[in-house]
């Protein structure tokens, strides 16, 4: 896995300095720190069971130096942090101009994002995906403008656009892009399907730059498709080879006109337990095609592809969601794909599916942490499919159904769960349909409003509801949800889904950022809590399961991270990453 700083972030706060770190997957047990302000040793002993101190004589001329003290000996720092004024770090975007198709024009907006360390230098970059305001959902007809892929350090330096051009359609079911270290050089890659008229940071266009396969409709269905690895430093092109899941027959995948053969989703996942593989997916209505990729030696190779359609694998057609997940979910050592309501082993093969068809939020975690393994919580659609099952908890390993809501007949289209309640052992679930569900399935009848996306943001083990651009508290004596963190000037993402840009643990502690976009598209915002906590655990990013979920929180239907392990009141101790990174500190 990556190689990271300390990631060390200072914020000036009524009573002083927040600051904040991070506790490293590869340190030891016994680790302490010291923390320095301006070279002067601010704690008057090692600190043993925290990674955030609030300095009540610091101020925004103070910088902040971190330094872990491993079997008594004191070890080097980072570069000095600089404290913030506001609670955000803000970058400034490269705004594109926009432009014109057949339908009209269009502007951009600043849309989801995804974090890497480009570089190798153990801080993450930002990779922002531009929206034209006339992206489109793949059911709705209509021309888009082209989507781009800016890179940024946090220092606000833009390091690259790529352009994926007319040929590639705009909307979330679209451009699902990867940016990870797939190789194991220390350096991301940003991988991302491609067409004729894509042009990378140096202006190296693939294919025809002047072809133009949109139909009268707006749609894409003719022409070549390609996947492609750009150097992630650069934004130039690596490698580009033909799409792994051939668009074929339009119809095969559900339709007629273009909806359905239009549904892409993608993720990234340790399919050997040692080094990661890209998943590439398409289609989940009908026909369902994935395909698992290795990065090596500067090669593109296929590692295996799975099919689901009239011939082969028929009872996992019309299984997936609008996301996807990825988790060990057979205690092995080697991730699974979670396609929905189906589950493909590491090697390629169903591993079983529930049968249960299409929803739209999809959760893998360990909700039920006194029970052995991971569980899946869905919500579905289709009440002829799902049956008595539209809310449901099953185990991750084999599908069996562990408790569920009837869905009151109707298309349950939202829900998550998390710990919100200490009273109850466990995860909480609730969805659009029926009641709040504690871990044994007790149905519960109040439940927050809120059910689209979560974040650890205070000082406690529950998690946190993020809505739009609020993060809310589960008041849960009182049955109603409370704001805690509601900054102004921000603007959410795609449409009622309601997401940031991202939420993950990219900075400090072990809580969750969260990026917004100005309303006016100018910056994005890093918001990041200052709320002290007295738990001290490992960067969730070194967490198998939470880093690879990073990867794919941007796919289509944004959907939240979850570690490994269960985290949330009454947790155990975490266990600790069996990882390497490119280089120890």
């Amino acid at each position: 896995m990556e190689w990271l700083n300390r990631g060390v972030v200072a914020v000036k706060v009524n009573n002083g300095v927040f600051v904040s770190w991070r506790l490293l997957g590869t340190d030891p047990q016994n680790v302490s720190f010291n923390l320095y302000r301006n070279g002067t040793l601010v704690n008057g002993t090692p600190l043993t069971n925290v990674t955030n101190y609030v300095d009540t004589a610091g101020s925004t001329n103070s910088t902040y130096e971190v330094k872990a003290i491993i079997n008594g000996v004191e070890q080097g720092a980072d570069a000095p942090a600089s404290v913030w004024a506001d609670q955000y770090l803000a970058i400034n975007l490269n705004v594109p101009a926009g432009g014109s198709t057949p339908d009209g024009a269009y502007t951009y907006e600043a849309n989801d994002a995804s974090v890497g360390d480009l570089d190798g230098d153990g801080e993450y970059e930002i990779i922002l995906k531009w929206d034209p305001t006339n992206a489109k959902d793949s059911a709705q007809s209509g021309y888009t403008g082209n989507v781009l892929l800016d890179a940024y350090k946090l220092n606000g330096k833009h390091l690259w656009r790529i352009d994926l051009g007319r040929n590639i359609r705009a909307g979330a079911h679209y451009t699902q892009f990867l940016v990870y270290d797939f190789d194991g050089d220390g350096k991301a890659e940003v991988v991302v399907q491609t067409a004729d008229g894509t042009r990378d940071a140096a202006g190296t266009v693939i294919g025809n730059a002047n072809a133009d396969y949109r139909n009268s409709s707006g749609y894409i269905l003719t022409g070549p498709e390609y996947l492609t690895v750009f150097n992630g430093e650069t934004g130039r092109i690596l490698q580009t080879i033909e799409y792994p899941n051939p668009r074929g027959t339009v119809s095969a995948w559900g339709d007629n006109y273009g909806n359905r053969v239009g549904r892409f989703l993608a993720g990234v996942a340790y399919l050997d337990g040692r080094r990661p593989s890209m998943i590439i997916a398409r289609g989940y209505y009908a026909k369902t095609m994935i395909s698992a990729l290795d990065w090596r030696n500067g090669q593109l190779t296929k590692r295996w592809t799975f099919n689901a359609d009239d011939n082969q694998n028929q009872n996992y057609r019309g299984q997936g969601a609008h996301s996807l997940s990825i988790a060990d979910v057979d205690n092995d050592g080697r991730h699974e794909i979670i396609y929905g309501a189906a589950t493909i082993d590491d090697n390629g093969n169903g591993l079983y599916t529930t049968n249960l068809g299409h929803g739209d939020a999809l959760h893998v975690a360990d909700i039920i942490p006194n029970r052995p393994g991971l569980e899946v919580f869905m919500v579905h659609e289709c009440p002829s499919c799902y049956g008595n099952h539209g809310v449901e908890v099953h185990d991750a390993r084999t599908g069996q159904i562990l408790y569920s809501g009837n869905g009151n007949a109707q298309d349950v289209g939202r829900g998550v769960a998390a710990d919100i309640d200490p009273r109850y052992p466990g995860m909480e679930a609730w969805a659009s349909r029926n009641g709040l569900f504690t871990s044994t399935g007790q149905e519960l009848s109040t439940k927050p409003s809120q059910m689209n996306f979560l974040s650890w943001w205070d000082g406690d083990l529950l998690r946190e509801l993020l809505d739009g651009t609020t993060i809310y508290k589960w008041d849960y004596q009182r049955g109603t949800s409370t704001s805690i963190f509601a900054p102004s000037g921000v603007s959410s993402n795609n449409g009622t889904k309601s997401t940031p840009a991202l939420s993950a643990d990219i900075l400090g502690d072990w809580r969750e950022e969260v990026i917004f976009r100005t309303s006016d598209n100018r910056q994005l915002r890093i918001y990041t809590t200052t709320i002290p906590t007295e738990h001290r655990l490992y960067t969730l990013m070194h967490d198998h399961q939470y880093r690879v979920a990073i990867a794919w929180q941007n796919t289509a239907y944004n959907q939240p991270p979850h570690p490994s392990f269960f985290l949330g009141e009454g947790m155990s101790a975490p266990p600790v990453p069996d990882i390497t990174t490119p280089r120890a500190r």
